[in-house]
């Protein structure tokens, strides 16, 4: 049986060299990204059993996403094999201020796209404690859709992450899914703006954390603030984290996952709510100090933190 089981695509990630633009690129720096593959590993990098639920190409990167998600720790032992598929690609230009961030997809028609339920192996999901989805698949297709609409109908506990792509779907298509998830979810997760763009609400965190709330009464709902922190409600009661981590930020993707990550293995571990969102915080704060989409920390890296130290390990 597994702690947690994530379903969903990932895809290699194409790097510009700060401060180059798209159209002066002469490099890309690859790695590999997918929200839900983010979660898995993160999660087996701290020490919980975990499998992730997909599908790659037949070829030469479809063997290396699978080595690199198994080397993190994550069972891929049901990862489908797709022959004559692709892979799903995207391109981020790293601005900086005033610049934004840029990301660019070229996902169509990807193996994980074509994947339909009844090439899905579900007893992972009957036997796991805990199911982690997010809303970036049900907008790849009518396939993908009904996998995580089977997922909820199977998964003992599922975990939502909201994680809405506006080159995928519309703010309104997104919300009617959502809203399918949100009363039998046990974890939701969503950014402030998410909350804003998807839900129309844009009142005080916790007016938006009342909102959900109503929509997901059986979830404990984190609302996540990017460097304001997090708010979440669990058992009728507001937590915030502990302490606000000084960060020097290498590479923000990946940031709200790694707070997933990080807090399904403390709530996983019986740790409690405030412990949970304090390892949430402390999770997403080592991965912004570090380069690609997956957290590249361990439990010690998470506990030092959280103790305050120390600034050199020997």
């Amino acid at each position: 049986m597994h702690d947690l089981v994530a379903i969903g695509e990932v895809m290699l990630r194409l790097s510009i060299p700060s401060p180059a633009r798209f159209e002066t690129a002469r490099q890309l720096d690859v790695q590999v990204g997918g929200a839900e593959a983010n979660v898995a590993a993160a999660c087996a990098r701290l020490g919980l059993r975990t499998a992730w639920l997909s599908a790659l190409p037949g070829n030469a990167w479809g063997a290396r996403v699978r080595r690199e998600l198994a080397g993190h720790g994550v069972d891929c032992a049901r990862v489908r094999t797709v022959d004559d598929a692709r892979m799903g690609l995207y391109f981020i230009e790293f601005g900086t201020p005033p610049r934004p961030i840029r990301v660019l997809y070229d996902r169509r028609d990807s193996a994980f796209a074509r994947l339909t339920p009844e090439a899905v192996d579900w007893e992972p999901v009957r036997r796991a404690r805990c199911v982690h989805v997010s809303g970036i698949t049900p907008a790849l297709g009518s396939g993908p859709r009904r996998i995580v609409e089977q997922a909820l109908r199977e998964a003992a506990a599922v975990s939502f992450d909201v994680n809405y792509r506006a080159a995928l779907w519309s703010p309104a298509e997104a919300r009617a899914f959502a809203e399918t998830v949100l009363p039998v979810a046990r974890h939701v997760f969503l950014g402030q703006s998410e909350a804003e763009t998807v839900f129309g609400l844009t009142g005080a965190p916790e007016a938006t954390m009342e909102a959900i709330a109503r929509l997901a009464p059986k979830a404990t709902v984190a609302v996540l603030q990017g460097e304001a922190g997090s708010l979440v409600l669990d058992g009728g009661r507001l937590w915030r984290p502990s302490r606000r981590h000084a960060v020097q930020v290498v590479d923000p993707i990946g940031a709200g996952d790694a707070f997933v990550a990080g807090f399904l293995w403390a709530t996983l571990g019986n740790r409690g709510a405030q412990a949970a969102v304090d390892a949430g915080t402390a999770v997403a704060a080592l991965k912004c100090a570090t380069w690609g989409d997956i957290a590249l920390i361990d439990a010690r890296d998470v506990e030092d933190l959280l103790a305050g130290g120390p600034d050199v390990r020997r």
